[in-house]
């Protein structure tokens, strides 16, 4: 049986054919042709302004971000799978969550805050220095082909390193306004 050829970039009918690829594709903002990752981040940084304008609780951010974690490996893991790549750049639900997270615990902060937190974790996201290139590597080079888990641990891998920068991104922060 012959594996079908890896997608090159996906399109609006990919992402509308399935829930998984509209959410791991951030609704769209993973079609970017230019910076996926930061439109996703954009994207996310727009949702969380308007989810606290309409009064988004500490504990209802809790609850989002806890549910789009495992939502957000399997919509990772399904749409890497039928991309037929393992870490497609245009999955940026790692980015959304994990920009939620930061932005959340950063909160309050005020535009030039939101702006600081927005740069540290694109930075740390795209130049993958130490621990977040570590959790990067741990994942890639996984054969799909020889290895039945594949799909699973690329869901995990996509999500997970993202994660990573959020911590960086926010240990900056607390380093900084503890300073």
């Amino acid at each position: 049986m012959t594996q079908p050829s890896p997608m090159a970039r996906p399109t609006a009918r990919f992402m509308l054919s399935h829930p998984a690829h509209a959410i791991a594709l951030g609704f769209g903002s993973g079609l970017s042709p230019i910076a996926p990752g930061t439109a996703g981040t954009l994207w996310a940084w727009l949702a969380f302004l308007v989810l606290q304008n309409y009064g988004m609780s500490d504990a209802g951010w809790a609850l989002v971000i806890a549910a789009s974690l495992p939502i957000g490996w399997w919509a990772s893991t399904v749409t890497a799978r039928h991309m037929q790549v393992m870490d497609p750049g245009s999955i940026v639900w790692d980015e959304v969550v994990a920009f939620w997270l930061v932005l959340w615990l950063v909160t309050p902060a005020d535009f030039w805050g939101q702006l600081v937190a927005f740069a540290l974790f694109r930075f740390f996201d795209a130049v993958k220095p130490g621990p977040v290139g570590w959790a990067d590597r741990l994942f890639h080079g996984i054969d799909a082909n020889s290895n039945a888990n594949a799909w699973a641990k690329a869901g995990f891998g996509i999500m997970l390193d993202d994660l990573v920068a959020a911590g960086c991104t926010v240990l900056v922060i607390a380093l900084w306004r503890w300073v």
